[in-house]
């Protein structure tokens, strides 16, 4: 059984350069001939958008935390589906994840972890400034720390001068790691970034395109991306994941589920759709910034993003606001963190959906971390009592007028959080899954989709915002 090889690019910490390594490897591999597959650990929705880009093809995660450490091969091979190489991007530094008290090395969905279960070999991404002879030790310390972890190989980055970029050589060889590139620092080579990190690829634009071709321009021109491709590799000797077999095969019938996407919406996993289409399900990308609710509309997916970035122009499309609301009294409803916001009566003052009494405001505080949740009610997708594993990353927060059933109770810091809203058949919490970890969640939806029957012109009426 073929597995595409991969190389993973990883770093000591936060900051080091790797999406601008990684995103510029994916293109300079793509540039050379490669059919390349991206990849990103952990929860990033941002990242991936960039290396889309630059490899053509959807970027997708491999998160050993909200999906079983078990299916991260099997999503590894349904990702590197006609790929002949692939790049996977690192979260954090090498060794950092999930923290647990039982298990230090590698943390649970810590890019270690991930390599590890991939047995594919580290390229370690320094962030040169500040470094001279004792890169040496730094090097020393991470391809010791965790004999499971193959570091291959270095690639400096922001190398300040030749003189330095020979005595970053030298310590290097002195420990016997091979270095595959030195990128000089390039001031002019930015994304921008906002409070949740780097400003997403599709509200980006043509400038996001710029950015990925600078990348992939300055990664080819400084690291031996012949040798970095001879180096990668893989084993992994599970079936590709199926999403059909996932989920159980196909309803019925084939109900329309409608998702919200565009600038203010942009965080899905790859794998969503792929499990509505594999559970039966006619799927329909739409923006509520712009766009009307698609017609036969029978169910709806509200994924995360950045709406308090475009509250007027997400509130100005009163028509989708309506439709929403409406859409809300009799069918299916799955809406996570920014499409929670969307929801409420309004956000920082501007008018939303009113499918839930309450406000959502910006705020100065960032809530992140992995959580063990509790769904609390049953709903559309979740059964109460049932058990998952999720991820908060959010600086809002909402205020209900109204009490309603929660969604999800879980515990952070020795306090119990009660997350999101069960109203009829509408499931908003905060809390983002993977559907790749409750592929039982999807095809419960899509059934409750296939159930939805429109009501008479008379039951609408009266609903307007």
């Amino acid at each position: 059984m073929v597995t595409t090889p991969a190389v993973v690019i990883a770093a000591p910490s936060s900051g080091s350069g790797k999406t601008t390594v990684a995103t510029g490897l994916v293109g300079a591999l793509r540039q050379s001939g490669h059919r390349v597959a991206p990849f990103k650990v952990g929860p990033d929705f941002i990242d991936p958008g960039y290396h889309g880009l630059a490899a053509g093809r959807l970027g997708r995660n491999l998160d050993a935390v909200l999906v079983p450490e078990e299916r991260i091969a099997p999503l590894y091979r349904h990702g590197c589906a006609g790929a002949d190489i692939s790049v996977i991007e690192g979260v954090m530094g090498l060794f950092d994840g999930r923290i647990d008290p039982h298990r230090v090395a590698p943390a649970p969905g810590s890019t270690a972890h991930v390599a590890g279960l991939l047995r594919a070999p580290v390229l370690l991404v320094i962030d040169a400034g500040g470094h001279s002879q004792s890169i040496a030790a730094l090097l020393h310390g991470f391809s010791t720390f965790d004999t499971n972890t193959r570091i291959a190989g270095v690639i400096l980055n922001r190398v300040g001068s030749p003189r330095h970029e020979q005595v970053l050589r030298q310590a290097c060889e002195l420990v016997g790691m091979p270095v595959l590139g030195a990128i000089p620092r390039a001031d002019a080579l930015s994304v921008p970034s906002r409070h949740l990190g780097l400003v997403t690829a599709v509200e980006h634009g043509r400038q996001a395109w710029e950015a990925v071709e600078a990348m992939t321009t300055l990664v080819a021109r400084h690291v031996d991306i012949a040798a970095v491709a001879a180096l990668a590799a893989a084993t992994v000797p599970d079936a590709p994941w199926d999403p059909v077999a996932a989920v159980g095969g196909p309803v019925d019938s084939h109900p329309l589920v409608a998702i919200a996407a565009g600038r203010a919406f942009s965080f899905s996993y790859a794998e969503h759709n792929e499990l509505l289409r594999a559970a039966g399900a006619d799927v329909v990308e739409f923006d509520p910034m712009s766009e009307p609710l698609p017609e036969g509309t029978s169910a709806l997916v509200l994924p995360g993003g950045f709406p308090e970035q475009y509250p007027g122009e997400l509130s100005a499309n009163t028509q989708v606001r309506q439709q929403i609301r409406e859409l809300a009294q009799y069918a299916p409803i799955y809406a996570e963190c920014a499409g929670l916001t969307y929801l409420v009566s309004d956000l920082d003052g501007n008018p939303m959906c009113g499918v839930l009494a309450g406000s959502a405001r910006f705020t100065r505080r960032l809530t992140l971390g992995y959580r063990d949740a509790v769904a609390l009610t049953d709903s559309p997708l979740y059964t109460a009592g049932q058990r998952v594993v999720g991820h908060e990353f959010h600086r809002t927060t909402v205020d209900f007028d109204t009490h309603y059933p929660p969604a999800w109770a879980f515990d952070v810091q020795g306090t119990t959080v009660r997350d999101g809203a069960i109203q009829h058949q509408v499931h908003a919490a905060y809390l983002h899954t993977h559907p790749a970890g409750q592929p039982e969640s999807v095809r419960r939806f899509v059934a409750r989709a296939a159930e939805t029957t429109r009501p008479s012109t008379d039951f609408l009426m009266g609903m307007e915002i």
